[in-house]
């Protein structure tokens, strides 16, 4: 039987391991560490002999100080250093939490990314907190929120439920824009007639109007259920990789699929691709899942079937 004695003894280290864990949570891992997650494949779906390198940014969610000015430039410099072919952005451009000495205004986060520099251009989406922090868009459950009109004016095209056809090396591919599948959620969970989401996956892919490979763009993954074979590759974040993630598990992940979509590559109807994001939602706290800008290389490594 464990004396009294031993078991103090465990109680004051698991007590000083817990303390030192919430400090590197908060203090470190979300401010300190940011890497490159990447990823080479080859989708079903995708012409032989076509490379191409995507950019990923997801959830950025600007504040200070876990995203403060000087920490958007670092990641902008960090992406056009991967001389990508094109950048895409996931939505989730503003603060997603309350425990901030100052929320950034649109135009100050936007004006940095207006930096981002790739040949294809930069494009985008928008995400559940982009919306949910607009209170004139929620109350009247239309318009454009203030994070798009930011991302427009420096001259960012945003998609909501529509498509651009790209070019590179004589190949064409299609970016497929997806609206936000939760962008009224509170007032839908109230039990109002507006519909949740904003999303029209039917619509969007109406608009690909040739056989080029395309290229979804979701901030929540969990329409990856519903895509059809015909879309090549499907990008998200929103999940945050669960914001925590321990051994390859998350112990709470905001989708209905729970792990399948939490992290990471997956594959579901096409190949997924879960970015673990940049900033932080809720908490200001990430463990085991550092922030990251993620690298996709497609027609190089394996072929997928």
């Amino acid at each position: 039987m464990i004396s009294r004695r031993k078991f103090l003894k465990f109680l004051a280290g698991l007590g000083t391991f817990s303390t030192s864990t919430a400090a590197y949570g908060v203090g470190v891992e979300p401010l300190l560490r940011l890497r490159v997650a990447r990823y080479r494949l080859t989708p079903p779906k995708w012409p032989t002999g076509f490379e191409l390198k995507v950019a990923v940014i997801a959830d950025l969610h600007a504040c200070d100080p876990w995203m403060s000015p000087a920490h958007v430039e670092t990641i902008v410099e960090r992406t056009n250093a991967l001389n990508a072919d094109v950048i895409v952005m996931l939505g989730d451009y503003v603060a997603g939490l309350r425990y901030v000495t100052e929320p950034m205004p649109a135009s100050e986060w936007a004006s940095v990314i207006a930096q981002l520099k790739a040949p294809l251009g930069v494009h985008a989406i928008l995400g559940n907190h982009d919306y949910w922090s607009d209170p004139k868009v929620q109350r009247e459950g239309t318009g454009k929120t203030v994070a798009r009109r930011a991302l427009e004016a420096v001259g960012i095209p945003v998609y909501e439920n529509d498509v651009t056809r790209l070019t590179r090396n004589g190949h064409a591919f299609w970016l497929a824009g997806l609206g936000d599948q939760i962008a009224f959620v509170r007032a839908w969970r109230l039990g109002t007639r507006r519909r949740m989401g904003v999303d029209d996956l039917d619509a969007t892919l109406a608009k690909v109007t040739d056989d080029a490979p395309v290229i979804l763009l979701a901030h929540e993954p969990d329409i990856a259920m519903r895509v059809p074979k015909r879309v090549a590759l499907q990008l998200s974040g929103h999940t945050h990789g669960g914001q925590v993630r321990l051994f390859g598990w998350s112990p709470v992940v905001p989708s209905r699929y729970g792990n399948r979509l939490a992290y990471g590559h997956a594959r579901v109807n096409c190949d997924v691709i879960v970015s673990g994001g940049l900033g932080c939602s809720i908490m200001p706290f990430r463990l085991g899942v550092p922030p990251e800008i993620v690298e996709v290389t497609l027609g190089v490594g394996p072929a997928l079937s």
